[in-house]
């Protein structure tokens, strides 16, 4: 781990971030949490698979 996580964290736990923030931060994990659950329930549509293309 890279000793400036220790710094942010350090400064983080000081001031922690205002409840809007996490909220914020929260409804996003829930959002991509929600697309990748969706995506593993009906899969990923094939008219969006990358092709490769012919040299």
């Amino acid at each position: 781990m890279n000793p400036i996580w220790f710094i942010r964290m350090a400064r983080w736990a000081r001031n922690p971030p205002s409840a809007g923030r996490v909220k914020l931060v929260l409804a996003v994990v829930a959002l991509s949490l929600l697309v990748a659950g969706a995506e593993q329930l009906w899969g990923f549509p094939d008219w969006l698979a990358p092709q490769k293309l012919k040299p």
